[in-house]
């Protein structure tokens, strides 16, 4: 078993994963519908960790077997937080969904207070709103302004920022799980998003190899490897700094986008930026200082 620390950095590749996102369904061509590529894309997850059990010599067959509870918090999250995240798409602007939804990192941070080996910490909160500010500020560059009429779309949203903290802190009470069940996770999830492609979608495939390399690199890197890591780091390592750190994502992926020629560098992102540093290396003392307490 990894230490703290140790699995606190595994937990940090899924924050390095997530921000290659944007970059990735770029390339994949935006023509491909939500739950399609949300089926294509954790089907392919589902291979790769089945890949690895064949390398270990089984099918994988033994980790079906675990606690309803770890099975609803799984699919829950996995496929709940992605559907209401489409579903909040299709009634509110996109960049207003965005800020709402990315409201998890700084809920992780508050609910994990409940757990029965966590505490809040007063650095912990102020990092994680720093960093919020951060966040904000580098989505709400093309924001409208919040509307009543898109009330629904708002609440939708809020409900992805509660699923997904939920997931992230509730997988913490069912650690004995193997990471290695988030494989079946991932299969059911795919599973659900095939019949909702099949009753609200029209199939489009992708088109050439870069679109088809931008799917299965969705599959093996934000929605494959990520979940995997994240499961793992959330488990074992500190969850609080992981909250704050998965503010990074959106700055990852506005540096990448702009890196590869879709964007360019603003006044707003430079600010973001250094705001996002700031609220993790606050948190991040918070953690150090926790540590050396219970030395």
């Amino acid at each position: 078993m990894a230490t703290v620390n140790a699995a606190t950095w595994i937990g940090s590749i899924s924050v390095l994963l997530w921000g290659t996102l944007a970059l990735l369904t770029k390339l994949s061509g935006g023509e491909i519908p939500e739950f399609q590529l949300m089926a294509m894309t954790f089907g392919i997850a589902f291979l790769l960790m089945g890949g690895r059990w064949v390398l270990a010599g089984h099918t994988g067959v033994r980790y079906i077997r675990q606690p309803p509870v770890a099975w609803c918090i799984g699919i829950g999250g996995l496929f709940g937080y992605h559907f209401a995240y489409f579903k909040a798409m299709t009634l509110a602007p996109a960049v207003e969904v965005s800020l709402l939804a990315y409201l998890w990192p700084l809920l992780i941070v508050l609910l994990s207070a409940l757990l029965p080996d966590e505490r809040l910490r007063a650095q912990s909160v102020v990092g994680a709103l720093v960093a919020l500010v951060g966040c904000w500020l580098l989505i709400s560059r093309n924001a409208g302004g919040f509307a009543w009429e898109n009330l629904p779309g708002y609440l939708v949203a809020l409900a992805c920022a509660l699923i997904w903290s939920s997931y992230s802190v509730l997988s913490r009470l069912v650690r004995s799980v193997p990471t290695d069940a988030v494989g079946w996770f991932c299969g059911v999830t795919a599973l659900l998003a095939l019949e909702c492609h099949m009753l609200w979608e029209e199939t489009v495939w992708p088109d050439g190899l870069m679109q088809w390399v931008g799917v299965v690199g969705l599959g093996l890197g934000p929605v494959g490897i990520a979940f995997f890591t994240w499961d793992y780091g959330v488990k074992h390592g500190n969850i609080q700094l992981l909250g704050t750190l998965a503010y990074s994502a959106p700055l990852i992926s506005v540096v990448l986008l702009i890196l590869a020629g879709y964007g360019e560098a603003t006044v707003a992102v430079s600010s973001a930026s250094v705001l996002i540093v700031i609220g993790s290396l606050i948190a991040g003392r918070a953690k150090h200082r926790g540590a050396q307490r219970q030395e």
